[in-house]
Order: C-alpha cells, then structure tokens, then sequence
C-alpha cells in the first residue's frame, strides 16, 4: 500500500498536467476512439475492437492502432502480407487475419502511429481505433471507451502494485461509455443495478454490459474438422491468456472434461512448450479434443509443424465475440455511428 500510494500520487499529478494543459493533447482530424481501461489484465478489449471493426468498416475506413505488446520490433509496422505475429503482436496480428481489408498497425507512440496513418502511402483511414490507449493521453481521443471486467470491477479494485489499476478511479470521468464485460449471459436486473451504484456513471455516461459469445471452432491448420470435434469426453485446453477461466468454463458446460494448461499472457511459445502441449495431450484418452484461443493460435500457428500429429489434428481454434445483454446493442451501435458521422 506504501508503493501504491506513491505510485497514485505520480498518475494523478500527471493527469492533472493533462487536465490543465501543461502536457499538451494531440487532437486529429478525423474520429479517434479510443478502447482501454484502468486496471491491467485481460478486460476483453479485443471482442469489443472487433465489435466495432464489424460495426464500422461496412460505412467507412477503418484503421486499427495498437501498441502492440510482447512484439519484437519497435517503432511504427503496418500489418502486410508476410507480418508475422511476432512483428505485431498477438492481438493486432489476429484483427489483420480476420479483417485483411482493415488497416492495421502497432506503434507505441500513438501520435506518430496516426501520423503515419494520415500521410502513408496507403489510403487514409475515416476512423481509427485505439487499442488499448486509456492512459496514452497525448492523443486526445473523441470518444474513450472504458472497459472493466464483472468480477473485477475498477471499484472494488486498488492502485499498482497494491491492487490492478493503472490510474486511479477517478480516470473513469474521461469515459464516455462503460462496459462491465464477461458478465454472466443472464445478468439479472438487480446485479445490473447493483453494479450501477457500485460504478456511480456520471449523467452524460451511458453504461453497458456485455458477456462473450463463442462461435464455431476452426482447425489450427488446414481446414478439415479438428478431431473429438462435438462430441469428445476430455480436452486439453492450451491458453497464454490473462484470464482462460470463462472458456474453461464454457467447455466444462459442453459437457467436456478439461485439463488446463496455461502460459503467461502474451506468453511467445517455444519448441520446449509445444513438447509439453504435447505430452499433456498424449497422456488424455484417444479421442479428445484440444483447444486454443485466437489470441494464441496466433503465436502458435509458427510452431505448428512441431505438434504431434495426434494433438494438431485435434487442436480447435476457438472463436469469442462480444454480445450486449438487455438488448441494449442498438443504442451503443448508435451513438458510435453518431460520433463518427459528425466528426
């Protein structure tokens, strides 16, 4: 707590820097939305980046920025045919594998990333989303989205290294949207309120909860059906995630038994790991199934050819997206598209 204190006194006066206009803001000309939150830690940012990249790319241009954290390089990379994930990080590189025909690309200075994106050689983008940038504060963003996670809320929550926030609580002002993610698929009301009160949204701040819906999984490699898929007893579910919990969950609710294993998020894979996915998927009944994330099937995929045959023709690649709950889908749609079109 000692640490914690000093390190709140370090963020707030360099948010009051901001705030009163010493450290300048860098406005754009075009929409910047801008997708973080105030602890560290999976929050689900990239469900709800690529909400809006489904949301946003039918009506316009759409450029995705990021830091691109645990890449190997530095400074500015446009995602491109032959960019590996360990050039742009695991989260960018699968946006680019899933939407080719958006613009992606990593920087760790935002400014100069969009800089980038305005006078490159390549089209200029209608609108670009920042991942993961709510502390990044020399680009002043024209809409701040704040994620916190239902089991975690950033008001039940302490400042670094004491508890998970970057900033204070007070941080969540600069929001003009709150999404409480990874909520339970039948939310009650009550929760709902009771979560409200927690989080005390200001009159202009519009509040949504969101859970994570999962899709059909996909072979690692190839496209034949990855085996045990529908109807396997046992899977080895690999993850280097912050949070593998609700997928855990998701499988035991399929009715699978699970055997977890689990390396640090962003976690670069090596041959020595892939010998231990594939001693722990030899040691499971024939016939199961295993599962992986988009997230690191990004990393992965590189080091597929070392899999066991047994393991690679097992292995699922299994899909999330963000679902809003209350049927509040259509208002958050609308206020996004508002933002963008007058801007």
């Amino acid at each position: 707590m000692p640490s914690a204190l000093v390190y709140g006194c370090v963020t707030s006066v360099r948010n009051l820097l901001f705030d009163i206009g010493v450290l300048r803001q860098r406005k754009f000309p075009l929409p910047v939305i801008c997708v973080g939150n105030l602890a560290v830690g999976g929050t689900g940012k990239t469900p709800h980046v690529e909400y809006l990249i489904r949301l946003l790319s039918p009506r316009c241009s759409v450029a995705v920025l990021s830091r691109g954290y645990g890449r190997r390089t530095h400074g500015f990379v446009r995602a491109a045919q032959g960019v590996t994930a360990a050039e742009l990080g695991d989260e960018p590189f699968q946006m680019h594998d899933k939407y080719p025909a958006v613009t992606v690309a990593v920087d760790e200075n935002r400014c100069h990333g969009i800089n980038r994106l305005l006078h490159g050689a390549n089209a200029t983008p209608n609108v670009v989303l920042l991942d993961d940038a709510y502390q990044h504060r020399y680009v002043h963003a024209g809409l701040y989205i704040l994620l916190t996670e239902y089991g975690r809320l950033y008001a039940d929550d302490c400042l670094l290294p004491a508890g998970r926030l970057r900033e204070s609580r007070r941080g969540a002002r600069r929001a003009r949207i709150i999404i409480v993610t990874k909520c339970p698929p039948r939310l009650t009301a009550t929760d709902m309120e009771r979560i409200r009160r927690r989080l005390r949204p200001t009159e202009g701040q519009q509040l949504y909860f969101t859970t994570l819906s999962y899709g059909t999984p996909r072979p690692l490699v190839g496209n034949e059906s990855p085996a045990g898929s529908g109807n396997a007893a046992t899977a080895l579910l690999i993850t280097g995630i912050a949070h593998p919990g609700p997928l855990q969950r998701h499988l035991e609710s399929q009715g699978m038994k699970v055997r977890a294993l689990t390396f640090p998020d962003h976690h670069a894979f090596t041959p020595a790991d892939v010998r231990r996915m594939n001693a722990a998927y030899a040691k499971l009944p024939d016939g199961s199934a295993a599962y992986t994330t988009e997230k690191d099937a990004a990393r992965l995929r590189p080091l597929a050819h070392l899999l066991s045959p047994a393991l690679c023709a097992a292995l699922h690649v299994q899909p999330v997206e963000t679902t809003f709950l209350n049927e509040t889908s259509d208002k958050f749609n609308q206020t996004i598209i508002d933002y963008v079109t007058k801007n």
